[in-house]
């Protein structure tokens, strides 16, 4: 078919294509925010301004002098972060699905004839807070704006954790082993490009038949809200019980968790922080449970198992987000705890959007 290359031929007709309208971009954003989305939903609940002041601190640099190209807004940038944890995204994919879908660039407040941060930048961005440790902070500023907001109760926590996978890495046994022993291979050092493409860090762990190579998100939630008030990120041999120390509060009030969680340890730190224990109980060889204990369990797997809907939010809704792309501690705690940063924030739009909805019906039904 000859002529204007935007025609269409479909079937035995032929569409030619409307010259876009005045305000045809304006309606169609307009119809994106009083959709279902959750990037509106979110945009609607949060108060984005509460991060402001500790992404400024993170990136104060010396004054430039004239020329060159202004930053971002750091809140747009942080913005960028939390596409990039929901929707799981390399940066590079995270610039395309910006320019590509209108539906972000109204999240991030973008017009089309606005500039896109670049893969480079979004890059650089995650990098400075992360050597400047302002992720934990930004974590911190949700948690105390979601404690105000009288969503942490003081009626018990759920504890426990999820392995983070990460590419797997193509080593000669000798370097696993020389890794396993905490050393860097010298084969590694030899070549620092090769070096720099090498988690040494990273470990290998065993669940039942599955096996993972990378690290743990361990977790403290709250039993009502399963909103997540503190996290520790560990490699993938660290059992789950070991990083209780660093998570456990005297204000916890009574500790619910897996049988992965008994010992004399976890006792003995209930016991120093004023607390008590639901923790399902472990059979042995020889010692198999009895029947009172498996009704005690699944008791107490109706709270427990709520900590699974945590997890499964993040590796369904979040596009399996619990696998990871970054090489090493650092980054991989970086992107754990905008990980759960993300979680919360999703978790915190659900519980307001129907305690309203809750409040409409008792409205209506008065």
């Amino acid at each position: 078919m000859g002529g204007d290359a935007d025609v269409v031929e479909v079937g035995m007709k032929t569409i030619q294509p409307k010259d876009p309208g005045l305000f045809a971009h304006e309606h169609r954003m307009k119809k994106l925010a009083e959709g279902s989305d959750l990037l509106a939903r979110l945009n609607a609940r949060i108060e984005w301004e509460m991060f402001r002041p500790p992404l400024e601190r993170a990136c104060e640099k010396e004054a430039r002098g004239p020329g060159g190209r202004p930053r971002h807004d750091v809140i747009l940038m942080f913005k960028v972060l939390v596409l990039q944890r929901y929707y799981n995204l390399s940066d590079e994919q995270t610039e395309y699905q910006i320019n590509d879908r209108l539906s972000f660039q109204k999240f991030l407040g973008l017009t089309l004839s606005d500039s896109v941060p670049d893969q480079k930048t979004i890059w650089l961005f995650r990098e400075t807070l992360r050597h400047n440790g302002r992720v934990k902070k930004l974590f911190r500023r949700f948690e105390r704006h979601v404690k105000e907001a009288g969503l942490m109760r003081q009626e018990g926590r759920i504890i426990d954790a999820s392995f983070v996978d990460v590419p797997r890495q193509r080593n000669r046994r000798e370097e696993n082993a020389e890794i396993k022993s905490g050393k860097v291979p010298e084969s590694f050092q030899e070549n620092e490009h090769r070096l720099e493409q090498k988690d040494v860090e990273a470990r290998w762990a065993k669940k039942g038949e599955e096996v993972h190579v990378g690290y743990k998100d361990h977790v403290k939630a709250d039993k009502t809200t399963k909103l997540i008030e503190d996290y520790a990120v560990t490699d993938a041999s660290v059992h789950d019980s070991q990083a209780v120390e660093d998570l456990m509060e005297e204000t916890d009030g009574t500790l619910h968790a897996d049988s992965a969680y008994t010992g004399e340890t976890i006792e003995a730190l209930l016991e120093e922080n004023g607390g008590t224990g639901e923790i399902c109980e472990k059979g042995y060889r020889g010692h198999p449970l009895t029947e009172r204990q498996k009704k005690s369990n699944r008791k107490k797997s109706t709270i427990r198992v709520r900590v699974e809907h945590m997890f499964g939010f993040m590796t369904n809704t979040m596009r399996a987000g619990l696998k990871m792309r970054g090489i090493g501690m650092r980054r991989i705690a970086a992107g754990v705890g905008l990980l759960n940063l993300v979680f919360n924030m999703a978790r915190y739009e659900q519980i307001v959007r129907l305690q309203l909805v809750e409040c409409l019906r008792e409205t209506e039904s008065g």
